[in-house]
């Protein structure tokens, strides 16, 4: 039977799935809120009593994090390993400076006309020292680890349900699954269509790994006269000017799907693609602004 646990959590609606045989609701799923709240206060910018805001206020000197922001500030060192610095958690201050200084549901219509800009700085001036699991900011430099930390939380939620079976955690869009259903078919995993929010555009049939969406469409906000959205691009230190309206990206783990989508997202359609053909183990569907779909060529063994 397919168990469902819904919650919110990091400001997105949270979706546990659990397959077993059992006609009650395991105990482990309904745990998933728990596991995100402590999540949540380690990692939150939004906390300003959480472990990242207090390492934020911290400058030029070495502090010992938990292991849980430990995870996470080493896969955003994978992911902008992976995407040349377009994915990187350097980006707060550009961020805030675009008017998304508060959790996405208290954020006004109208952020307020600025003029400021601040240049991004390379994820390289952070250092770290993986014997004591420290961290030491330089001056002028935030991290917000936005969907990566999302795309964690997703594949650590679905790892402790793995032994219970089959299972599949949404979190806000970042999804893990770990392996075929019960029966080895695989799981159903629907695309939004952001023309028509609540209507499906196409139906991804996943065996297992990770899938995530990035995106204009939602958490967008005006400042002033402009329209603002919460992913930088580094390259300017603005709200980035692509094409796409949304990037789905399909690979080995959430977090890599997550880095992955945002990358293409940021490069633009004709770039993006080009990127996905290079990789083997990833595959993509993007929504451009004109309405028109998009995929590259091994999209189709999942649709």
């Amino acid at each position: 039977m397919l168990h469902r646990h819904a919650f919110r959590a990091m400001g997105c609606q949270m979706l546990a799935m659990l397959e077993d045989e059992s006609e009650e609701t395991p105990a482990i799923l309904e745990q998933a809120p728990d596991w995100f709240e402590e999540w949540e206060q380690a990692l939150s910018r939004f906390r300003s009593d959480s472990e990242l805001s207090r390492l934020n206020r911290t400058v030029d000197q070495f502090v010992p994090v938990s292991q849980t922001l430990w995870d996470v500030f080493q896969a955003s060192l994978a992911a902008d390993r992976t995407t040349n610095g377009l994915v990187t958690p350097t980006v707060l201050d550009a961020v805030v400076m675009a008017g998304y200084d508060r959790s996405f549901d208290q954020l006004p219509a109208n952020t307020g006309y600025s003029d400021l800009w601040t240049e991004i700085q390379p994820l390289s001036l952070v250092l770290s020292d993986d014997a004591t699991h420290s961290i030491c900011l330089p001056p002028g430099v935030g991290l917000d680890f936005g969907g990566i930390a999302k795309g964690w939380a997703a594949h650590q939620t679905a790892e402790r349900l793995r032994q219970y079976g089959p299972a599949l955690m949404n979190a806000g869009g970042d999804i893990a699954l770990t392996g075929p259903r019960l029966g080895g078919e695989p799981w159903l995993v629907s695309v939004n269509n952001p023309f028509q929010p609540g209507e499906d555009l196409a139906w991804l049939h996943l065996p297992g790994g990770g899938v995530a969406t990035s995106g204009k469409d939602r958490r967008r906000w005006i400042q002033g006269d402009l329209l603002r959205h919460h992913i930088i691009d580094p390259r300017t230190g603005s709200s980035a000017l692509t094409d796409i309206l949304t990037a789905t990206v399909i690979a080995p783990t959430a977090m890599e799907a997550e880095a992955a989508a945002k990358k293409v997202f940021l490069l633009g359609s004709d770039a993006g693609l080009a990127w996905l053909e290079t990789d083997p183990v990833l595959s993509g569907l993007l929504v451009l602004d004109s309405g028109e779909l998009v995929g590259n060529s091994r999209l189709e063994e999942y649709l």
